[in-house]
């Protein structure tokens, strides 16, 4: 018999899915909703939680980890392990009280929120929870540790968002935008959106590399033609110059990050442009 998959029970899905509501709030503009989903974050996944020590058991397993298999077993028997240790009630309970207020607080769509690893998350609830047979969770075991020796292709977990929800975030600050984000900027609004549950500690060095390279190639820049023979351009070159420079003395913001996207935006289209000619 097949057990069916309560995902509003899976806490990476629940985490996913809020994760997920944040970055659509925020690309859209509603401040309200993204700080709602945010708290919800932040009040349920507390370090020493229930949820929280449910999640590390989940996130050990998921995705490509460019693991070796006797790696991969180890972490799957001790994340077994590590999830059993869980107090059974106590996180039934927390998963409970997630629920009503994600039901409350939000709205109960927040449920039907697209996760691109849904199959994954719900493959590792089975392992955890399902009463399977011996034969069955071999099986599905050796899925999620095929999947962890994969090579990484990109950061696992990244919120993913559609290309007409970034376009309304993109023309809400400058509406000569009127392609697709390129990839360098998708990159950098993941990490912004994620910033908000991780202390900005992955935004920041993204941030940091990121700039280091904007900030080579705008130089660079000054020894394109149209650039070096354009007074005017010169000039604002060495002004984005500048300004990046002073980044690193400020907080993290929305201008610090559009500032960025309309370098990295410049940036492509200089050198597409060099290629061109």
């Amino acid at each position: 018999m097949k057990i069916k998959h309560n995902k509003k029970r899976n806490t990476a899905f629940v985490y996913e899915a809020l994760i997920r509501e944040a970055t659509v709030a925020t690309l859209k503009g509603d401040k309200e909703v993204r700080d709602k989903a945010l708290h919800l974050v932040k009040k349920h996944f507390t370090p020493n939680s229930a949820l929280k020590k449910d999640l590390v058991c989940y996130r050990s397993l998921c995705g490509k980890q460019n693991l070796e298999k006797i790696t991969s077993e180890k972490i799957m028997r001790e994340a077994k392990i590590a999830q059993r240790l869980i107090d059974p009630s106590g996180l039934f309970k927390a998963q409970t009280e997630l629920i009503d207020d994600v039901n409350k607080e939000l709205s109960p769509s927040v449920f039907g929120n697209y996760v691109p690893n849904y199959k994954t998350l719900a493959t590792i609830s089975q392992i955890f929870h399902g009463r399977l047979s011996p034969k069955k969770t071999v099986m599905l075991e050796n899925q999620i540790i095929d999947g962890m020796t994969q090579v990484t292709d990109q950061k696992i977990d990244e919120p993913k968002v559609d290309n007409v929800v970034l376009k309304t975030f993109v023309n809400k600050f400058n509406d000569k935008y009127t392609e697709n984000l390129l990839e360098e900027q998708r990159s950098l609004l993941s990490h912004y959106i994620s910033s908000f549950t991780d202390n900005s500690v992955e935004l920041k060095m993204f941030l940091n590399e990121e700039i280091t390279r904007l900030k080579k190639d705008m130089v660079n820049a000054k020894k394109v033609s149209e650039v070096k023979e354009d007074d005017e351009m010169l000039t604002k070159t060495n002004k984005i110059i500048e300004k990046l420079d002073n980044f690193a003395n400020q907080d993290i913001n929305e201008d610090v990050l559009l500032t960025v996207m309309r370098t990295q935006k410049l940036v492509k289209e200089i050198y597409s442009d060099g290629d061109n000619n």
